[in-house]
């Protein structure tokens, strides 16, 4: 997860993106880290809006060892 990249490019705080995309700074911070285990295509939405990017800008395929 990018997520904090993309935020940072686009200088916009956990608190801002939070309250734009109508999550907890808690269930952000949980995306964030790569902690999640699912996202809702509506919140993925809602962040690509808010940040002006497409899902492939935040979200990145790693193998898990």
């Amino acid at each position: 997860m990018n997520l904090d990249v993309m935020m940072a490019k686009r200088k916009i705080s956990s608190g801002e993106l939070a309250e734009k995309v109508g999550i907890s700074q808690a269930n952000l911070s949980i995306l964030k880290t790569g902690k999640a285990k699912a996202m809702r295509f509506s919140t993925m939405e809602a962040i690509c809006k808010a940040l002006d990017c497409q899902p492939g800008d935040i979200l990145e395929y790693k193998e898990q060892d």
